[in-house]
């Protein structure tokens, strides 16, 4: 099953659930017990290969993205 990134509107808390389809339900914030929670842009999204494969060209480090030299190295 893959993991979701949520963040909850009430709170702002923001927590990982595991889902068993991309469609499914947006679960409660586990913080506050709210509804009121949506799914956020996950950022890993990176691939074996540490993202340098030839269908995802990267720039820079490959972490961000960004110009060389970075500051995530």
């Amino acid at each position: 099953m893959p993991m979701y990134e949520y963040a909850c509107r009430a709170c702002g808390h923001q927590f990982e659930k595991l889902a068993k389809t991309f469609d499914a339900a947006a679960p409660t914030c586990p913080k506050c017990e709210s509804a009121e929670t949506g799914r956020e842009l996950s950022t890993f999204a990176v691939g074996a290969d540490g993202g340098k494969s030839a269908s995802m060209p990267v720039s820079g480090c490959g972490r961000c993205g960004g110009p060389n030299p970075c500051s995530m190295n």
